[in-house]
C-alpha cells in the first residue's frame, strides 16, 4: 500500500497490462491496478480473437508473426484458416491487398470458384473470389490471459482489483497514485495499459492525450440451418463490411463495425446486429433460426492505428502501452516483451530482434521541442 514503493505501477489488468506485468515482474517490483472486480472484464473478456497474419495491416506484421510462434508453442492456437472474400467488383481490392502484403512474410494466395465453395459450402456463387490465409487460428483468449496472470503472480507482482485510478501526482521522484476508493500507492513509473481509458488516464497524469479513440465492435451468435462446418475458415469481407466464423455448429457474426463511443461498459445496438444479418444474408444461403446472444466490446486505436509503446515525451516516468485496437491479443507476446525491453533498457531477444520499436514510440505524435528539452535549454 502507501508504504510500499514499487518500480512500476501498471494501470489495467486486461491482456495488455497482464502480459506486460508478467514480463516486467521477474526484473522489478510491479503493482497492477484494475478498476473492475476482475481482470479482463472489457475488451479481453469479450474478444472473438483470432491470430490472423494480415489483421491490422503490414505495420502489425512484425509483432504478429513472432507472437504467433509464442502462441503456437504455448498451445494457445487452434488452426482455422481465413478467407477474404469479394465479388467481381472487388477484384481491384483483392489485387491491392496482395500487393500491400507482398514481402511482409505472410502466407496468402488467391483462390476462387469451387475452392472457395468447398471451404464455405453456403457462400453464394458471386462471392467466390478470395484470398486464402492458411495460418489463421483461433486464440484461447482466456487461457492466454490466465497464463499471464499466473506468471505475474509467480514472479511476485501485486494485482489489486476494484482500484480505479482517480489521481496521479508526481512526488519525490516518483508517483503517488490514489484510487476512487481512497487507497494510495507509490511507484517510480506508471504504465498506462488502460485500453479505452488510456487518454483519460494520461490526462490525470498531466500528459497530453494522443487521440486514442474507443470504438464499439458488435458480435452476434447465430443458430443456422444447416449447421456451420466446424473446420470452416474465418470469412472476412475484403472491403471490411463483415466477418463470421463457426463455433460448435453456431456462427459468430460481426458487422466489423467501429462506432465511436466514450469509454464504457459497451452494449450491442440492435441496429448494428440487424445490419450484420442483412449483409450475411446477401453473402450466404444459410437460414438463420435464431440470434442466440449478442455482445459488444471496445477497441482503441491511436491516430495512425499502430500501437503506442514507450515513455511519454513530456512527462517523465509515464509510460504508454496502449492503442492496441483489435490486435492487442494476437500481438500480446511480442508487444509485452518489446515494451518491457524498452522500459528496462534490456537487449532484444529472438522474439523481438526484428521489430523496429521506433515506429510504435509515442514521440511520433509530437512536434517541436519537448518540455524536458526546453527546460534543459533554459537551464
Amino acid at each position: 500500500m502507501a508504504n510500499t514503493f514499487y518500480d512500476f505501477a501498471i494501470i489495467g489488468a486486461g491482456m495488455a497490462g497482464a502480459s506486460l506485468a508478467a514480463e516486467l515482474a521477474p526484473h522489478a517490483s510491479v503493482l497492477v491496478l484494475e478498476g473492475e472486480d476482475a481482470p479482463g472484464y472489457h475488451s479481453t473478456g469479450r474478444s472473438a480473437a483470432f491470430w490472423e497474419e494480415c489483421y491490422g495491416g503490414p505495420g502489425l506484421v512484425p509483432l504478429t508473426l513472432p507472437s504467433g510462434r509464442y502462441l503456437r508453442e504455448g498451445g494457445f492456437l487452434r488452426q482455422r484458416g481465413a478467407l477474404y472474400v469479394g465479388q467481381e467488383a472487388d477484384r481491384a481490392a483483392m489485387d491491392a491487398f496482395l500487393e500491400r502484403f507482398a514481402g511482409t512474410g505472410v502466407t496468402i494466395e488467391r483462390i476462387g470458384g469451387d475452392a472457395v465453395a468447398q471451404k464455405v459450402p453456403q457462400i453464394r456463387s458471386d462471392w467466390c473470389d478470395a484470398i486464402y490465409e492458411p495460418a489463421c487460428a483461433d486464440i484461447d483468449v482466456a487461457g492466454l490471459h490466465q497464463h499471464y496472470l499466473r506468471a505475474l503472480r509467480q514472479a511476485g507482482a501485486q494485482l489489486t482489483c476494484r482500484a480505479r485510478v482517480a489521481g496521479l501526482t508526481r512526488e519525490d521522484g516518483g508517483w503517488r497514485i490514489t484510487t476512487e476508493a481512497g487507497d494510495t500507492y507509490r511507484a517510480a513509473q506508471v504504465v498506462n495499459a488502460a485500453g479505452a481509458w488510456a487518454d483519460p488516464v494520461a490526462q490525470i497524469a498531466g500528459a497530453q492525450p494522443l487521440g486514442i479513440d474507443p470504438l464499439r465492435r458488435t458480435v452476434a451468435q447465430l443458430r443456422v440451418d444447416p449447421q456451420a462446418p466446424v473446420d470452416m475458415p474465418l470469412v472476412l469481407d475484403i472491403s471490411g463490411g463483415f466477418y463470421f466464423k463457426s463455433d460448435n455448429g453456431r456462427l459468430w457474426l460481426s458487422p466489423h463495425d467501429e462506432i465511436p463511443t466514450q469509454p464504457c461498459d459497451a452494449a450491442p445496438e440492435e441496429l448494428d446486429v440487424a445490419r450484420a444479418i442483412a449483409r450475411f444474408e446477401e453473402v450466404t444461403t444459410w437460414r438463420i433460426e435464431a440470434v442466440e446472444r449478442r455482445w459488444a466490446g471496445l477497441r482503441s486505436f491511436s491516430p495512425d492505428r499502430l500501437p503506442v509503446y514507450g515513455e511519454d515525451r513530456d512527462v517523465p516516468g509515464f509510460v504508454w502501452f496502449a492503442g492496441q485496437g483489435g490486435f492487442g491479443i494476437q500481438t500480446a507476446p511480442a508487444a509485452a516483451r518489446l515494451a518491457s525491453q524498452i522500459i528496462l533498457g534490456h537487449e532484444r531477444d529472438e522474439l523481438t530482434r526484428e521489430i523496429d520499436a521506433t515506429r510504435y514510440a509515442p514521440d511520433r505524435f509530437f512536434t517541436g521541442e519537448s518540455t524536458r528539452e526546453k527546460a534543459r535549454a533554459s537551464g
